[in-house]
């Protein structure tokens, strides 16, 4: 099992959040790669498919060897867009198509490989044959290193790795969204030792104003103090402590709140003071 890390989610970077010039993607990149972050999470749809050009030329202008940073790209999600012919979304894992969007991927970041190439959703058509198929011929050529899902329950993990080892399952786990640790997921992960990574670690503790997220802010509070942290720091530091060595994928462009984030790998949340705030986010005591 792979040590925890603070990887970069580039999803607003592009089209859909920040739109970096070329000059601000490479400041973007170099700023992380300083920091201890050379890890940036990407997918091809992010942007309606025009994000990971956009970071490409950013990587290229950056001057940083490719060696010094890991990439990682998710495939398989069909959006209804100007640059593909969908009448609705879909999703497609045939071979065809998933060694294609892997390229493109390889294309538009102005690499030659992925560290880490995801399926992005589970598909009810999807065939562990044909996955297999796509995925062995992308690794014999070098074009990825590791392959893995994203938002793959161990169900569906089990169809896919008897043909496809499964290294990696990029899920949503917070503390508002702790479902992972209930159905198995981080079980199975842990067991099989397959890396789990972490979108929208901070959960809708400051997106949402609920009796939930009241109850959370509250011992935040109460605990920033004593760990003399920020409350998001507190909120990655507790999915850090999980014994399946989860990755936090940060979504946040803004420098301090990216330095803050990094904190977090520092701070061993006392065992009593993480159950307190799995308390505040059930609402109860644990069984």
């Amino acid at each position: 099992m792979s040590k925890s890390e603070i990887i970069i989610g580039c999803m607003s970077w592009g089209d859909w959040g920040k739109q970096f010039s070329t000059k601000e993607q490479s400041e973007m990149i170099q700023f992380c790669v300083e920091n201890g972050n050379s890890t940036f999470d990407h997918a091809d749809i992010y942007g309606h498919f025009t994000t990971e050009a956009a970071f490409g030329k950013g990587f290229k202008e950056s001057g940083i060897h490719r060696k010094d940073i890991k990439l990682i790209s998710k495939c398989g999600i069909q959006l209804v867009t100007e640059s593909r012919n969908n009448k609705l979304k879909h999703y497609n894992y045939s071979k065809e198509y998933i060694v294609w969007s892997a390229e493109q991927s390889l294309k538009n970041l102005q690499t030659d490989y992925l560290d880490t190439f995801l399926l992005h959703r589970p598909s009810p058509l999807m065939h562990p044959n044909e996955i297999a198929e796509a995925i062995t011929e992308l690794k014999e050529s070098g074009k990825i290193i590791n392959f893995g899902v994203s938002n793959f329950m161990p169900s569906q993990i089990n169809l896919i790795t008897e043909k496809s080892p499964v290294e990696v399952n990029q899920i949503e786990f917070s503390l508002t969204q702790h479902t992972a640790m209930h159905n198995g997921s981080l079980d199975q992960m842990l067991q099989k030792d397959i890396q789990p990574m972490c979108w929208s670690p901070l959960g809708t503790v400051f997106k949402e104003q609920t009796e939930q997220t009241t109850r959370i802010k509250k011992v935040l509070t109460q605990l920033a103090e004593k760990y003399n942290v920020a409350e998001d720091v507190l909120l990655l530091a507790w999915i850090l402590k999980h014994p399946a060595n989860i990755s936090p994928v940060i979504g946040t462009t803004n420098r301090d709140r990216l330095l803050n984030a990094n904190k977090a790998l520092s701070i061993e949340l006392e065992l009593q003071d993480w159950f307190l705030l799995l308390e505040a986010s059930k609402g109860e005591e644990v069984a």
